[in-house]
C-alpha cells in the first residue's frame, strides 16, 4: 500500500494505538489521539508514562489505526522523536500543545490559561512519528 493513500485514509480518523518497545523487548501499546501535520503523526504525551520513557529509549514504534466496523487496518512502521517538556506557559511546546488540542477538538479550548497551566502541571511533550512503512487493508 502506498503511505500516503494510508496517510489519507488516516487522516480522516484521530484514534489509534500507540506500540513502543519495553528495555526487555516486549511490546506496550496505549491508546492515543492523533493528529497528521504534513506527513507525520503528532502526539501529545506526558514525561511519566512508559511510552514516552520506552520512546526515549529506543525510537521505533508502531501505529496502528483501526476501524473494526469498515474491517479496515493499518499498521504504520517508523520512528518517533520527542519534543522538550512544556516547563512555562508561553513555551514552544506549550505553543504546539495548543495547536493541537484545537486540531483535536475542532475549537479553542473554554479556558486556555487553565489548559496552559495544566499542560506544564502534567509535564506533557509533544512526540512527532514519521512512519515509514504501512501494511493493513481499507475496505470502503
Amino acid at each position: 500500500m502506498e503511505l500516503s493513500t494510508a496517510l489519507d485514509w488516516a487522516g480522516t480518523r484521530k484514534h489509534a494505538a500507540l506500540i513502543t518497545l519495553r528495555s526487555d523487548g516486549r511490546a506496550q501499546s496505549s491508546d492515543i489521539v492523533y493528529i497528521i501535520d504534513d506527513g507525520v503523526f503528532v502526539i501529545s504525551l506526558t514525561e511519566s508514562r512508559a511510552k514516552t520513557k520506552n520512546i526515549r529509549r529506543d525510537p521505533r514504534v508502531v501505529l496502528h489505526v483501526s476501524s473494526p466496523d469498515e474491517w479496515s487496518y493499518l499498521s504504520f512502521d517508523g520512528t518517533a522523536e520527542l519534543s522538550a517538556r512544556t516547563t512555562s506557559v508561553d513555551d514552544d511546546t506549550n505553543n504546539a500543545l495548543v495547536q493541537y488540542y484545537e486540531a483535536i477538538s475542532g475549537g479553542p479550548h473554554p479556558d486556555w490559561d487553565d489548559y496552559r497551566h495544566a499542560m506544564v502541571q502534567e509535564g506533557r511533550l509533544i512526540a512527532r512519528f514519521t512512519p515509514n512503512a504501512v501494511v493493513g487493508q481499507i475496505n470502503r
